[in-house]
């Protein structure tokens, strides 16, 4: 059987060990997708900042070790298109008065689509000084969250309705935006045939050239 036909075993691979060191900060951000019952979908981010010890910012407040500096949570409802309907942002935990001015701008981004151009989009309303750098930097990785969410939830709606899936006849917004899911990778011949490209020289490796 050919190597492209059959799904090689994944490897794993673990950071190396580190010299001895203590935890200086921890941010977590987490993306969750959500099928809602009326044909949308919700696709939420939430981020928190704790430091494990008690630090101040010069004629501002002391935050108190193990407790949020940040709080932030953004909702965003698409349709199936990834075209968003509705904006809504929770500011629970804050450093300073003046961060509930961030999600001033996030009205903007109604009626724009988590694709090709999503940051270009983001920047455009809520740029440098007219938003929430955190805010901005949960909003980046909510297309790749919408693409997790949207695609499978809708091949999972058509099992649970015994629906036949569609036809496949043009490639998937991921491929060739990643070196697992380039046009001429293995992944690509096993999952999307159709669309596989083999490499003109196979043994050419990127950045060879036969001048100078």
């Amino acid at each position: 059987m050919s190597p492209l036909e059959t799904e090689p075993k994944r490897k794993q691979v673990a950071l190396p060990p580190s010299s001895p060191r203590k935890l200086s900060h921890t941010r977590t951000a987490t993306y969750r997708g959500y099928d809602r019952e009326d044909g949308l979908w919700d696709i939420e981010a939430e981020l928190t900042d704790v430091k494990p010890f008690t630090f101040g910012v010069p004629n501002e407040s002391t935050f108190p070790a193990n407790e949020r500096i940040h709080h932030l949570q953004i909702r965003l409802t698409v349709d199936n298109r990834l075209v968003i309907q509705d904006v809504a942002t929770s500011l629970d935990q804050i450093p300073h008065a003046e961060c509930v001015h961030g999600p001033v701008h996030m009205h903007k981004l109604k009626g724009a689509t988590l694709g090709r151009g999503w940051r270009k989009t983001i920047d455009e309303h809520m740029g440098r000084t007219e938003g929430c750098t955190h805010l901005r930097e949960l909003l980046f990785n909510m297309a790749t969250a919408a693409f997790q969410a949207v695609p499978a939830g809708q091949w999972h709606r058509r099992e649970l309705a015994g629906r036949p899936q569609p036809e496949i006849s043009t490639p998937p917004p991921f491929l060739g935006q990643c070196t697992t899911w380039a046009f001429d990778s293995p992944t690509v011949a096993r999952a999307y045939p159709m669309f596989f490209k083999p490499r003109e020289n196979p043994a050419a490796v990127p950045g060879d050239s036969d001048e100078g």
